[in-house]
């Protein structure tokens, strides 16, 4: 993934996904780092977080 840019692509794609939209970005988006995941879980609704663990099991 190029720096910057790429990224900013992923998260606003990210934000404006459904539940399982964000599931599937986050699951399946590969280079990114481990700030760039912390950055996407800033924007994933706590209540659903059950249900991203089950699809990362």
């Amino acid at each position: 993934m190029n720096a910057g840019t790429g990224f900013q692509e992923v998260k606003q794609r990210f934000i404006q996904a459904d539940i399982d939209e964000k599931i599937t970005i986050y699951t399946t988006t590969q280079g990114l780092t481990v700030e760039e995941f912390k950055e996407l879980l800033k924007h994933f609704p706590l209540q659903h977080l059950d249900k991203l663990e089950r699809a990362m099991a």
